[in-house]
């Protein structure tokens, strides 16, 4: 997914914490000579979460545990009958990347009832008492660092900046905010287009948003597959100097970075997200880790330290 957290197959099966006869307790989770078993639940079958996914079950394996798959493909009906195939399989935990926020209570109110502890990705409800935990990544975050580029770049002087946005989604909605409130008095924003976290749609709102705002010096574009399509509509209108800040880091955005066309990106590695959420539940499991939420480190990147931005996406998938 390109950057769209929100706040709000099977390799092998093994005898978990249920099959001993212990009871699992989402919040207090008793150790198990057994391995792990974990039961992942993707929301697609696009790059972001195939990347995803290939993080998880090497991450998984890596940590003498076990995985159990299933893909919802974007509906909320299969999501919640992914939940109830992994309960039937009595996992230790649900590590799951919901396909729609509004999903979520029918998703845990299942697994509590059958007392396995459920673990979000890139998601966080607004009340955590009802879950394991969650690992997320900072949308705020990232765009305040793609405003204190933009800060710094524009040096005091008068200048308009455009945003082409998501699809209108909480996620969404933080890193517009992330940006748009960390700008200094001299950024002025006047305008603000959605891409629907889209190439083609992208191209088409930044040229809605450079014909009614010829004069702007800076676009935020949500993600770097979104600014692809917004350069083009760029440089399509003669707006070549707009300089683009954007999010993700995958290898095409890096390269990007370098040849010009983006002037800055968040590092939002799928590869740590996916990674993360696992070692962060199984700590939670084993009771080695005690805050609720892990976050992915994330990193300002431009054309100077292009070369040393985190993995994106294992380059396998």
């Amino acid at each position: 997914m390109s950057s769209r957290p929100l706040r709000f197959t099977a390799t092998g099966l093994g005898l978990g914490l249920l099959a001993t006869g212990c009871a699992l307790d989402p919040y207090q989770s008793t150790p198990s000579a057994e391995p792990a078993v974990l039961g992942f639940i993707n929301g697609g079958t696009d790059s972001y979460h195939a990347c995803l996914q290939t993080a998880v079950t090497d991450t998984t394996s890596g940590n003498l545990s076990k995985i159990l798959t299933a893909n919802s493909h974007g509906s909320k009906a299969a999501e919640l009958r992914n939940v109830r195939y992994m309960i039937a399989h009595k996992v230790d935990a649900i590590l799951l990347i919901s396909v729609d926020a509004t999903a979520l209570s029918a998703d845990i109110a299942a697994a509590r009832k059958a007392k396995i502890p459920v673990s979000l990705i890139a998601l966080m409800p607004a009340d955590d008492s009802k879950i394991l935990g969650a690992t997320i990544g900072d949308l705020v975050g990232i765009g305040k660092l793609d405003a204190e580029w933009v800060n710094e770049d524009a040096a005091g002087k008068q200048v308009k900046a455009g945003v082409v946005s998501g699809d209108g989604s909480t996620s969404s909605n933080l890193m517009v905010s992330g940006f748009t409130k960390n700008l200094a008095a001299n950024v002025q924003v006047v305008g603000d287009e959605r891409g629907m976290f889209n190439r083609a749609k992208a191209k088409a709102a930044a040229a809605e948003l450079i014909q009614a705002h010829p004069d702007i010096q800076y676009a935020f574009v949500a993600n770097e597959d979104m600014a692809f399509g917004a350069r083009e509509a760029f440089d399509a209108a003669g707006a070549e100097s707009v300089k683009i800040v954007t999010a993700n880091g995958t290898d095409p955005g890096l390269a990007a970075l370098k040849s010009g066309k983006f002037s800055a990106t968040v590092s939002n590695s799928v590869q740590d997200l996916g990674a993360l959420s696992v070692t962060h539940t199984l700590g939670l499991l084993r009771k080695e880790e005690k805050d609720k939420i892990a976050r992915v480190p994330i990193r300002l990147v431009t054309k100077d330290n292009a070369d040393t931005a985190p993995l994106y996406c294992d380059t396998n998938v």
